[in-house]
């Protein structure tokens, strides 16, 4: 059994978005003082590799703690659309509630100025086949799945699929399908949480 850790990780460097928060660690306890260590820690629920619920762009939309454990885990697959045209990829591979997780090479420049800059996103016509493939999520390893008025993230969520963003390391299952494990922070009424993602080849 192999296990890949698609998760980016979380400290002072994890990129943020121009203008957004980000994150904030404070030392709130210590064993010289209290006996103890400890540290607080703040950041935006759309921060790192985390899961986007449809209440991110809808009012009345379902919430990340809304949904069942199930819905996070299942067998997945890797899209490469690193220079393709998305409108003739062969599907097949693809079957009813897989995690579809779409390879970009973005994440790779995520360390960089230029990684707000661009981004390879998931164009309408991928994102209608994917809803009739009836799949449970779909990941990118890049800051977005799409870009103002983001109408791929309203399309997925009136269809119920969550949406991942911010993964790392897909090259590492490109080709193969694997169980896929997408574990958001249990947060009670966000629109989104980090999320620890990681994937098994047995």
């Amino acid at each position: 059994m192999k296990i890949i850790d698609l998760t980016m990780p979380i400290d002072e460097n994890t990129p943020v978005y121009p203008g957004g928060k980000g994150l904030e660690i404070n030392q709130s306890a210590t064993i010289s003082r209290d006996g103890w260590t400890e540290k607080r820690v703040s950041f935006n629920t759309h921060f790192s590799t985390h899961v986007d619920a449809p209440f991110h762009m809808f009012e009345d939309g379902k919430k990340v703690s809304d949904y069942d454990i199930e819905k996070f885990i299942d067998s997945a697959v890797i899209l490469d659309i690193r220079n393709k045209d998305q409108g003739n990829l062969n599907l097949d591979i693809i079957k009813e509630n897989d995690i579809v997780l779409l390879l970009t090479g973005d994440t790779e420049k995520a360390y960089n100025e230029d990684f707000f800059k661009s981004s390879t996103v998931l164009e309408m016509n991928l994102a209608q086949k994917l809803v009739e493939k009836k799949v449970k999520i779909v990941g990118i390893d890049s800051w977005t799945i799409d870009q103002a008025p983001y109408n791929v993230h309203k399309l997925l969520f009136k269809n119920d699929i969550l949406i991942v963003e911010n993964l790392v390391n897909l090259d590492k299952l490109n080709g193969r399908r694997f169980e896929c494990f997408v574990m958001p922070l249990k947060i009670k009424g966000t629109s989104g949480a980090p999320c620890r993602v990681i994937g098994i080849v047995k």
